[in-house]
């Protein structure tokens, strides 16, 4: 038994069977490191997608709001430009990352 496995591995074409695979696998330019590579990118780019399309999503709302309704305009006027009306004092509160107030 262990002569007949000994033969078949002495054999030209289990060589040219294992010498084939080890490229295929390793030195090919689809290689598994290949993959992984760029499965990890599809992953990444699947990720940037969700979030750009969520980003859409959100300011698609924002412009159908302040297309429709002027308390928004207001409000967006305020927050984003600092504009104010002329009675008013504005004062802006400047935190660091690190705190937590």
């Amino acid at each position: 038994m262990f002569r007949k496995i000994f033969s078949r591995i002495n054999n030209k074409y289990f060589y040219a069977s294992v010498i084939f695979l080890v490229f295929i696998f390793f030195f090919d330019d689809n290689n598994f490191i290949a993959r992984y590579k760029t499965k990890k990118t599809l992953d990444h780019l699947k990720q940037q997608k969700e979030f750009y399309n969520s980003e859409i999503k959100r300011d698609l709302q924002t412009i159908d709001d302040l297309l429709n309704d002027s308390a928004a305009i207001e409000k967006f006027g305020r927050e984003q430009y600092l504009m104010k009306r002329d009675s008013e004092d504005i004062f802006l509160v400047v935190t660091k990352k690190g705190d937590k107030k």
